[in-house]
């Protein structure tokens, strides 16, 4: 502080005297000057390789182990196709449910995506700038036809999966019984998919897929409960009506078509096979005039010829089915009115010339006495079984298409054979028929599927090439083991009768037989019972027929029928 006087004798203050600022520092341009030196060098490191190497991959690139910096994009992936190639083809074994497949990646649509695999290694910047510092591994890219992979992934599961066994309620005879249901697995195909893709990408080709469970709709205890309550209920007579005609489809019908199948909700729901219920009493209900009519054959000048089929008139059996699976779960009423619908015949005219029915393929005539009781029986089923259709794969049953013989359709009493004696039968004879069937069989190159020679030998039959027949047992069947169609057709005369099938020609059949040995002879017998029929007696033998199968003149094959006949005794009856 600076003490002024002003002249006089006291003492004053004067302003304090400002103080200049200090001169400012001069800022250091040290740090500025070395961050510019830092960039450059960093942009020199980076983007002199960059220049010097334009077009290049950068240095210490890697893709699945194989070094590809420094080279030019085609040459990168020429490298990685050859590394690869080995690798690219290599299966993958998939296992799923105790099975092994191999999968071949171009099968199931898997690729290496090389193009786009080196496009993402060329990089920028940043990736030459880390290259500089180590090693850089860029992913190899995979290539995948979805559609493929889903394809080869759905036969997987197809051969590993089992279905859940849904079971239901159906009957054996008039009562309910129980299906169990089980549950089954599955392949996650999503997840397969997936594990396929990594496998094939990481080189392991090892998949193993494990299989989900899979649960049915319902239980058995919901089934059991269901089988003793409103199956139970169900299988009563269905009375089907329309006009003034009526028909019935007993509680047995009822049963043999019905069923309670659960639905994803897990109720049972009833399944109604009107098509089939129909089939024995939808003539009472239509008028013969208005139904439809199945393609037939007729032979014209020594050919098969197709007489076309008629639509018609049926029994709408959609309706029918809705209505009876109401009326059996309770909600509707025990008598249907039935509606009608146009209806296509089960053979139409098409089906019938797909059949490929164009030629004789064999014809065998057997002879006998004529007139007596047999040959009304011969000639009986003969009628019935004319013209019968045997469709691809069909196996005929003799018993099953003509039932138990009875008067009502003519058969008579007559001779056969019953535990090694002749007695009387409604029926009898008709082994004659069999035999000449058996034989059209037989040189028709057709599969023998059940017959039985008779216990005595028969004259007239051919020996080891016969078969009896009785209901139930014996049955004579045998099965169109072809792709076509079978037309048989029957003729008789008053002392033979023949049977003809019509179908293609497919072998050229010769028979071929050892003859008689083991020949033997029984002692003769008498019987004073009132049924008694008197034998004429014939030795026994064995015989060994076999039928060779050619085609275009060359053996094919052989088969062997070899038959045992008893020794028939002599029976004299005795009154």
């Amino acid at each position: 502080m600076t003490y002024v006087t002003d002249g006089t004798n006291g003492v004053g203050w004067s302003a304090p005297t400002p103080t200049p600022p200090p001169a400012p520092k001069r800022r250091s341009r040290t740090p500025l000057l070395i961050a510019g030196l830092v960039v450059l060098a960093l942009v020199a490191a980076v983007g002199g390789p960059a220049v010097a190497f334009a077009g290049e991959l950068p240095r210490n690139t890697f893709v699945a182990g194989i070094d590809i910096g420094g080279l030019d994009p085609a040459d990168a992936q020429a490298r990685l196709a050859a590394e690869l190639a080995g690798r690219a083809e290599r299966p993958i074994t998939v296992t799923a449910g105790g099975k092994e497949t191999e999968v071949a990646p171009e099968d199931a649509g898997l690729a290496f995506d090389l193009p786009g695999t080196v496009a993402a290694a060329q990089g920028g910047v940043v990736d030459s700038l880390s290259a500089l510092f180590g090693r850089r591994d860029v992913p190899l890219r995979l290539k995948v036809d979805e559609e493929r992979l889903k394809a080869s992934v759905a036969a997987i599961a197809e051969a590993a999966d089992r279905p859940a066994r849904q079971g239901g309620v159906l009957y054996r005879g008039l009562t309910p019984r129980v299906v169990a249901p089980a549950a089954g697995r599955a392949v996650d195909q999503a997840d397969a998919a997936g594990k396929l893709r990594q496998a094939y990408l990481d080189g392991t080709r090892t998949v193993s897929l494990p299989l989900g469970v899979v649960e049915p709709y319902a239980t058995a205890d919901a089934m059991r409960r269901f089988a003793a309550s409103t199956a139970k209920e169900a299988v009563a007579p269905i009375t089907l009506t329309n006009g003034g005609r009526s028909a019935e489809l007993s509680a047995a019908v009822v049963a043999a078509n019905l069923r309670f199948l659960p639905d994803e909700q897990g109720e049972l729901r009833p399944a109604f096979n009107a098509r089939k219920a129909l089939a024995g009493v939808e003539e009472r209900l239509v008028d013969a005039a208005k139904a439809p009519k199945d393609a037939r054959f007729k032979i014209v000048k020594g050919k098969p010829v197709v007489v076309p089929s008629q639509t018609g008139q049926g029994v709408d059996a959609a309706a029918l089915k809705a209505s009876v699976e109401e009326a059996v779960t309770g909600g509707g009423g025990r008598t249907v009115e039935v509606s009608f619908t146009t209806s296509e015949p089960e053979l139409t005219t098409e089906k019938a010339k797909a059949l490929g029915i164009k030629e004789k393929v064999s014809t065998y005539t057997t002879h006998h006495p004529c007139c007596a009781p047999r040959v009304t029986n011969i000639h009986t089923i003969a009628d019935i079984l004319d013209n019968h259709l045997v469709m691809p794969g069909e196996t005929f049953s003799l018993n099953g298409t003509v039932g138990k013989r009875d008067t009502a359709r003519g058969f008579v009493s007559a001779p056969m054979i019953s535990s090694g004696r002749f007695v009387n039968d409604v029926g009898g004879g008709i082994s004659q028929f069999v035999t000449t069937m058996f034989n059209a069989v037989f040189f028709g190159g057709f599969e023998d599927v059940q017959h039985m020679a008779h216990q005595y030998y028969i004259s007239r039959y051919p020996a080891g090439r016969e078969s009896t027949v009785s209901y139930p047992q014996p049955d004579f069947r045998w099965k169109n083991d072809s792709k076509y169609g079978v037309l048989v057709t029957t003729s008789y005369t008053s002392t033979s009768v023949t049977v003809t099938f019509w179908s293609t020609k497919r072998w050229e059949i010769e028979a071929e037989s050892s003859g008689p040995y083991n020949v033997n002879s029984a002692a003769p017998i008498t019987d004073s019972g009132p049924d008694c029929l008197p034998m004429g007696g014939a030795q026994g033998f064995s015989i060994d027929v076999t039928r060779v199968f050619k085609k275009d003149g060359k053996e094919v094959r052989r088969q062997k029928f070899h038959t045992v006949y008893d020794a028939e005794p002599v029976l004299t009856c005795e009154d």
